[in-house]
């Protein structure tokens, strides 16, 4: 096979050139990883829910990567231009989709976070996230541009609104995720500790009112500091199921995740680490831990407001969800359902996380002349 050399100047020979090799070095072993996880966990699972087919996840899961990664192929072929216009549309189309939600849908445990389509439960806010960090960017570097444009106030307004849905789902999780992303990004815009110190406060008044307005909240938080308790049965399974890990795994041998609820999902890096080990555990956080600290130094080297604050935003999602949901599992954080970036299982988050790292990848190429300078936004 002949390689590719820089002077290809094919679509895909000038893709190759500009993208970065660190992230897709980093990227490749997360899903691989993720698969081989999936392949033992997901029995476990299929037999405490009394599925027939005990690999009936990692099938599914499957079927769902070769879409993730084609559209995250897909979406990292755009300039930076073409993908702000893509990520304000989807932004759009998330939010309508959840106000659809909780116009329309029936509500699972409580919560109107899905729209049933048959074949898959299609969860809005997953991909409302990678879109608002485009959006908010957008506001944000026009508000720098031209300082009589009001960018500061409109990117507060969007995340008004996604915070607003978010709350009324309820998803206290994702509304808190959304909020150190959007506190991050008004970090990296410049923008006075008067403002971030006000930020934070808002969002600490949230979660106080959530506490007492909501039992399901309160519930999580108490369980977090008692731990025992009937609330807290999934997270000191999961404790349980990491400490039978070892060092280097225990296979199917006394495994404790069978009687570890959403194995598959939400503590998907417990039954990692059972399976094989601390040491698996260990590389799966140093890749995100690469991964993240790589779009960051990247994203520092960009001189356009734009690119600085939505590769930052977008590696953050990525960042904060492998923070929550490894960290619920290791009981350093209270339980909340959040996937493992391409290692849960879940069709809405898989593709969400395939569109966000895809606008990383966009938005990290070098171009070299290769665009128009409007397309660079520079």
């Amino acid at each position: 096979m002949k390689s590719l050399s820089r002077a290809d100047n094919s679509v895909f020979g000038r893709w190759w050139w500009s993208v970065d090799h660190t992230l897709l070095a980093v990227l490749a072993p997360i899903i691989v990883i993720g698969v081989i996880v999936l392949l033992a966990a997901g029995p476990a699972a299929a037999g405490r829910l009394r599925i027939s087919n005990e690999f009936y996840f990692p099938i599914r899961q499957m079927i769902f990567l070769g879409p993730a990664i084609g559209a995250m192929v897909a979406i990292s072929f755009l300039s930076p231009l073409q993908a702000r216009r893509f990520g304000v549309v989807m932004f759009a189309g998330a939010v309508l989709l959840m106000l659809a939600a909780l116009l329309f849908s029936s509500g699972i445990n409580g919560s109107k976070r899905w729209i049933d389509l048959g074949l898959l439960s299609l969860q809005p806010s997953e991909f409302a996230k990678p879109g608002f960090v485009i959006a908010a960017a957008w506001m944000m570097a026009e508000g720098a541009r031209d300082p009589r444009f009001p960018g500061g106030a409109l990117a507060m307004g969007l995340y008004v609104v996604l915070a607003g849905l978010l709350l009324m789902q309820p998803d206290f999780g994702q509304w808190a995720l959304v909020t150190a992303v959007w506190a991050l990004m008004f970090f990296i815009a410049g923008w006075s500790w008067l403002w971030i110190a006000l930020l934070a406060g808002a969002g600490f008044a949230a979660l106080t009112a959530g506490y007492f307005l909501s039992s399901h909240v309160a519930a999580r938080i108490d369980g977090f500091f008692k731990p025992g308790a009937a609330e807290t049965y999934q997270v000191d399974r999961a404790i349980e199921t990491v400490a039978n890990g070892g060092v280097i795994g225990r296979g199917d041998a006394a495994a404790v995740k069978g009687a570890l609820p959403d194995a598959h999902t939400d503590f998907i890096f417990a039954a990692a680490t059972e399976e094989y080990g601390l040491l698996i555990g260990v590389l799966i956080i140093s890749l995100f831990a690469v991964f993240v600290a790589r779009a960051f130094w990247i994203a520092a080297s960009r001189r356009g407001l734009f690119a600085r604050c939505a590769v930052t935003g977008l590696a953050a999602i990525i960042g904060l969800q492998a923070i929550i949901n490894i960290g619920v599992s290791l009981r350093a954080l209270p339980a909340k359902g959040m996937t493992l970036p391409f290692i849960s299982y879940g069709g809405s988050s898989l593709l969400a996380t395939g569109l966000t790292v895809g606008l990383i990848i966009a938005l990290t190429r070098s171009h070299q002349g290769v665009w128009r300078r409007k397309d660079i936004m520079p």
